[in-house]
């Protein structure tokens, strides 16, 4: 995924790159200081994801987004570009004003660098979830919107949703199925945290557990997704 991050600050978009750098899947593309230079990047890069500060120096991140998002539909792109605001403004005002111009979620600086790659997780996720969609069943629809960022309502205690996203994302890339070892290698997680999020799902019944027989000790527990 294709990243532009957005920041007056050098430093800080410095530092939100390298988060951003150190996740499988993202590249940051470019880095812009001001509105006018985003807008010039994010025409010139058309990255998949823009890390959007509030307060620039010429013009606010909203004003970006929404030229960013008017500049797609007077070009026709199927794709838009997602966004997502990370910023020190705490004005509820301006929340409601980026989720109306259409940001996936909004970080408030400071922030531990877990938060922001458990949001670039979850953006991957909606991503996926996406293009891999013909025709939406309700409980898709329910996953993309009623999760938007995924809260952690109905997990047992102990589990965190963004967690369980991922699990649940391993386990339909691995339609043949995985071990919990190999669920916590794909995932970046131990192999005791993936086995708990393995078992949860099986007992919710949205994955079924098989046997694998080796020559000697335990059979192997596999997890495959069902849905």
């Amino acid at each position: 995924m294709k990243v532009l991050v957005v920041d007056d600050d050098f430093m800080v978009a410095k530092l939100h790159s390298r988060y951003v750098s150190a996740m499988d899947g993202f590249t940051v593309v470019g880095v812009a200081h001001s509105g006018a230079e985003a807008l010039r990047a994010a025409e010139r890069l058309r990255p998949d994801l823009v890390l959007l500060d509030i307060y620039l120096p010429d013009m606010d991140g909203i004003a970006v987004l929404r030229e960013l998002r008017a500049a797609e539909e007077r070009e026709g792109r199927a794709v838009s570009v997602d966004a997502l605001f990370i910023t020190a403004a705490r004005d509820a005002e301006l929340i409601r004003a980026a989720l109306r111009a259409g940001a996936l979620h909004y970080l408030i600086k400071p922030f531990h660098r877990t938060a922001l790659q458990e949001q670039l997780r979850h953006v991957a996720s909606l991503r996926s979830r996406l293009a891999g969609l013909g025709e939406a069943r309700q409980e898709d629809v329910d996953h993309i919107f009623g999760t938007r960022p995924p809260g952690s309502r109905g997990l047992p205690k102990g589990l965190a949703a963004h967690t369980a996203e991922l699990v649940e994302r391993v386990l339909r890339e691995n339609t043949a199925g995985l071990s919990a070892a190999e669920c916590a290698a794909a995932g970046t997680l131990s192999r005791v945290s993936a086995r708990r999020y393995l078992e949860y799902f099986a007992t919710t019944g949205r994955a079924e557990i098989s046997l694998r027989y080796g020559g000697t000790g335990r059979p192997e527990r596999r997890y495959r997704w069902t849905g």
